[in-house]
């Protein structure tokens, strides 16, 4: 079988990889994500890839593209934040599914998985296991499930229109893993959530709200779900989830190594401070979240056993514990959405000897000053466009600048590496006053009002950019002219070089797309909404 992935970088996606690749009777598969992973590790060095942003209308010419001669698919792309875009999250989660849907069927798929979500059914106020004929008019106050439920009517409707296609719908608990622990910490607690301290102590009291329910599964039990779903041919809703139900004691046993217990709280006043920190922005999740994780049925996964022949391998306690020790650790895989807590970037191979030191008749003082002024800038520019990346994910140009951004990253530490490896000092006030101008210079409203973003504002973001990047290529120059006695291949130089180029074009491109509507009159305030 040839099978298609979408959303193939996730938390699921990445567990449905590792599954695909262990059956025989999947012969190939494309992996298809608006940011690409490392494919030079596994589990995304087997799969072909297609950058796709599947949010877009236009995206539909692209997937039916990727899927030509595909068996199967499976559709797992979600956004799960920014809570507060919920447009953009509606375009990507609901809207993305109709597109992938609609080329999937124009593509000749006959068969379909989706991840739906126990978020999509309607809420209970008891413990007694639903099937799959529950509603799924969602849990009102929680976007997620608000989300699932209209997934849901998107399904319906293909459903009707394409009775020659068998779309399973798969409705999983909460999914976990060790490496997506560095990911649900920022999605949900916040990367200033001191989780790692739990490495070293664990509470003997854990409080938690009153009626706390968590319906978890096992990311690889879920991959094994999908894979028996496609290779099957089924269709139709299956939940899927661990046999056991963890409550707030089962939970506060987990967080306590076992040794601890609960100390129930009421609701209310949980709810309440969780809705004042995230408007705050001291947590990520909102109050939906816990209303969610309150009222979802428990799930009876009997026609997944029946119909799949499947069964969890993992508790629900082995898969919150799973994660909580990848938050502890800071685990992750290479690829975007699933990277590691953010740390220094691996060391380059191509750096010097430690203890490396200027040779020939390169005055020291003034490369070391000449480098410094470069890094000042690289540290400026990182933190640029890494912003520009996040504030411009709802537009057609964010997989790019996305790529650009970890580029540039990866470059400064190389450049950090280097000016180390000579013995030069690390900056001092010049890369600290670089941060602060670059803080203040977002701050321009580029004729609106400073809350509002101006169409023109990604226009002159790229410029900035492209700016800075040429400033790099012409840095790279020099490097490559007295690389000899910094202890480097020129050829590295040279590869640096061309990376640049490579960026400018990327830059080049985004500001093409946004140069052709960012003056129209009448136009939405937004480029990513046209």
């Amino acid at each position: 079988m040839h099978i298609a992935v979408v959303g193939a970088t996730g938390n699921v996606g990445s567990a449905v990889l590792r599954e695909l690749h262990l059956r025989q009777e999947v012969t190939s598969v494309v992996g298809i994500a608006r940011r690409l992973p490392d494919t030079d590790v596994e589990p995304y060095a087997s799969p072909e890839w297609a950058t796709i942003d599947v949010q877009f209308r236009e995206s539909v010419a692209a997937l039916t593209d990727a899927f030509a001669g595909v068996d199967a698919v499976v559709h797992l792309a979600w956004l799960v934040q920014p809570n507060t875009e919920r447009e953009l999250l509606r375009r990507v989660n609901v809207d993305g599914t109709r597109h992938v849907l609609e080329a999937a069927a124009a593509a000749g798929v006959r068969r379909v998985a989706v991840a739906s979500s126990v978020g999509a059914y309607s809420p209970v106020e008891d413990d007694d296991p639903r099937a799959e004929d529950w509603p799924t008019d969602g849990i009102p106050g929680s976007h997620y499930s608000e989300d699932k439920s209209a997934q849901e009517r998107v399904m319906d409707e293909f459903e009707r229109a394409h009775p020659d296609v068998s779309l399973a719908r798969l409705r999983p608990g909460l999914v976990f893993q060790g490496c997506a622990g560095s990911e649900i910490q920022r999605y949900f607690a916040g990367r200033w959530a001191p989780v790692q301290v739990l490495g070293a102590v664990r509470p003997p009291l854990v409080p938690l709200p009153a009626g706390l329910r968590v319906h978890a599964v096992h990311a690889a039990d879920v991959a094994s779900a999908f894979a028996e779903a496609v290779t099957r041919g089924v269709e139709g809703p299956f939940n899927i989830a661990a046999d056991d139900l963890l409550d707030a004691h089962q939970l506060a046993k987990v967080f306590s190594g076992g040794r601890g217990r609960a100390v129930t709280v009421p609701v209310k006043p949980v709810r309440s401070a969780l809705r004042a920190a995230h408007r705050a922005g001291m947590v990520p999740a909102d109050e939906g979240w816990l209303d969610l994780s309150l009222r979802a049925p428990v799930l009876d996964t009997t026609r997944a056993r029946q119909k799949l022949g499947w069964r969890p391998l993992r508790s629900a306690a082995e898969a919150v514990e799973s994660v909580l020790q990848g938050m502890i650790s800071g685990d992750g895989v290479a690829s975007p959405p699933l990277r590691p807590r953010s740390g220094p970037e691996p060391e380059s191979p191509d750096l010097p000897n430690a203890g490396h030191r200027l040779t020939g008749s390169v005055d020291a003082g003034l490369l070391r000053q000449y480098l410094a002024d470069h890094l000042t800038g690289a540290t400026a520019g990182v933190k640029r466009i890494e912003a520009m990346a996040e504030a411009y994910q709802d537009t057609p140009v964010f997989p790019q600048i996305s790529e650009v951004a970890g580029a540039i990253r990866r470059e400064h530490a190389f450049l950090q590496g280097l000016m180390l490896r000579q013995g030069f000092p690390r900056p001092g006030p010049s890369a600290s006053l670089a941060w602060m101008g670059e803080k203040a210079a977002r701050l321009k409203p580029y004729g609106r009002a400073p809350l509002r973003r101006s169409p023109t504002a990604l226009l002159l973001e790229c410029e900035l950019m492209s700016s800075a990047v040429t400033g790099k290529l012409h840095g790279w120059l020099v490097c490559r002219e007295h690389a000899e006695e910094l202890g480097v291949e020129a050829a590295v130089f040279t590869e640096l070089i061309e990376d640049a180029h490579a960026q400018l074009e990327t830059l080049r491109e985004a500001h093409r797309h946004t140069r052709q509507t960012a003056f129209r009159d009448g136009r939405p305030e937004d480029p990513a909404r046209l």
